[in-house]
């Protein structure tokens, strides 16, 4: 075990600071960034639909491939933050880097083998879910750029999360920012040729989306070498490290699969509502959009938190942590109960956003009315979930992930398609909802009793 001077000093801020001020200077400057980003997202929808119904519909397909990426993107940072910030608070400095230049290997490897899938398996995709080439043309268009250039999407995320495993959320708020905003700029320029630019349509947002991407990655390793002295990332230690690996993935696998779960499910209820109308699929691609501005502070909340809750219980502190678990839950049901009123009140306001005709309105409405149910359950097993990676069950989550989208809301969902009725479809969301809250209410019991011996041992941050 390495200490460096001054390393006590730097314990103060998320091992000694009021618990609630503490989450608030945290989590508010990533639930920012995150709103952010969910902007960014659905404008690149909102001018998508502008060209057609079938661009959106495309876009929409694409979104299990996109999904897929940033599940490796997420589940890998959230090993590597949850062992870095243990790693700070047990005051163990050399393997908290390792952690960190680990972290960026990884990212790279994971960018080569997404590359590699985007240039051969994009057309297959689109081909295994409809024969509109319009639709195939456009998704395959935008596919490729995303996977094949996806080096500034792993790196923002690694480099983002490193500025954020030692409380710079603040940090990691400005260049989540920054790349909003040029992807943000670009996006009419590039799909409508504004400016002497070519027309590109679907393929323009694309590239707009990726040059947002590789920007906020330069930004962020620019502020990580500059501004994150308790971070050391060096070129020469960039590289395989098994044993550091192996615990990032033990933290980090459950939430990758969890993800990996979440694309199987859209691409098996897109199968489901491409059966009844291609506007269902397009319906369906606006509220994952829509329903980004709901969940994305809700994961900004996330992200403060778990570093202080992993800080803490490496530190030994079981009052901050169930202090940090108390007010997230809290919050979290807040917002998503603001989230549901939104949704019931005005969905065809809502919908309007992206040109929808008559008919996607009338599928659309209802839709949106009866999944927004699930959102009352949902921000408490979010934080449920994500309390059970930093302490170290991240299996519990897996566990959750896997019986809510394919034991119960894909099954549910076939099922209800068989009756005929599209509108009855979407009720799959608020009963898989139910089901995850349950599980959730266990694992989270068991996980704080388990936590409360570790740090009572002495063993915490093992």
């Amino acid at each position: 075990m390495s200490q460096e001077p001054g390393l006590q000093a730097r314990e103060n801020k998320m091992g000694t600071q009021p618990v609630g001020p503490l989450l608030a200077g945290m989590a508010v400057p990533m639930m920012i960034s995150m709103l952010v980003q969910a902007l960014y997202n659905i404008v690149d929808s909102v001018f998508v639909a502008q060209l057609s119904e079938n661009a959106l519909t495309a876009v929409s397909l694409a979104f299990p491939l996109q999904n897929l990426m940033i599940a490796v993107c997420a589940g890998t940072t959230v090993g590597m933050n949850a062992l870095l910030s243990r790693s700070l608070g047990a005051k163990e400095q050399d393997r908290a880097d390792r952690a960190a230049n680990t972290g960026i290997f990884l990212a790279l490897a994971s960018f080569v083998v997404f590359a590699l899938i985007g240039a051969i398996f994009s057309r297959t995709f689109f081909l295994l879910q409809t024969d509109v080439a319009e639709i195939v043309d456009y998704g395959t268009d935008y596919a490729r750029v995303c996977l094949c250039c996806s080096i500034g999407l792993f790196c923002q995320f690694t480099f983002e999360r490193l500025l954020q495993s030692t409380g710079r959320t603040h940090l990691s708020m400005c260049t989540q920012i920054l790349g909003a905003v040029i992807n943000i700029a670009l996006d009419p320029i590039l799909i409508f040729g504004l400016l002497g630019f070519p027309r590109l349509e679907v393929l323009g947002a694309a590239i707009a989306t990726v040059v947002g991407q590789c920007v906020a990655a330069v930004a962020a390793l620019t502020l990580n070498l500059k501004k994150n002295p308790e971070i050391h990332i060096r070129p020469s230690h960039i590289r395989w490290h098994g044993a550091t690996a192996k615990n990032i993935y033990r933290i980090g696998l459950p939430s990758i699969v969890m993800q990996c779960i979440g694309s199987v499910m859209v691409f098996g209820v897109n199968r489901i509502l491409i059966s009844f109308t291609t506007t269902a699929t397009a319906v369906f691609g606006a509220y994952f959009k829509l329903q980004s501005f709901i969940f994305m502070p809700v994961f900004g909340l996330n992200n403060g938190m778990v570093p202080i809750i992993a800080y803490n219980y490496g530190a030994r502190k079981p009052d901050r942590v169930k202090r940090t678990i108390k007010l997230a839950v809290l919050s979290a049901m807040a917002i998503m109960a603001v989230g549901f009123a939104v949704f019931q009140l005005a969905p065809g306001v809502l919908l309007s956003f992206f040109d929808a005709s008559e008919n996607m309105l009338a599928i659309g409405s209802p839709a949106l009315r009866i999944i927004s149910f699930s959102f009352i359950l949902a921000g408490f097993c979010i934080i449920a979930g994500s309390v059970c990676q930093a302490i170290g069950n991240p299996f519990y989550s897996l566990i959750v992930s896997v019986c809510r989208q394919l034991v119960v809301l894909l099954p549910v969902a076939w099922l209800l398609s068989k009756t005929g009725n599209l509108t009855l479809v979407w009720l799959a969301f608020p009963i898989a909802e139910l089901m995850s809250l349950t599980l959730s209410i266990i694992f989270l019991r068991k996980t704080l009793r388990m936590a409360e011996a570790a740090m009572a041992s002495g063993k915490s941050a093992e």
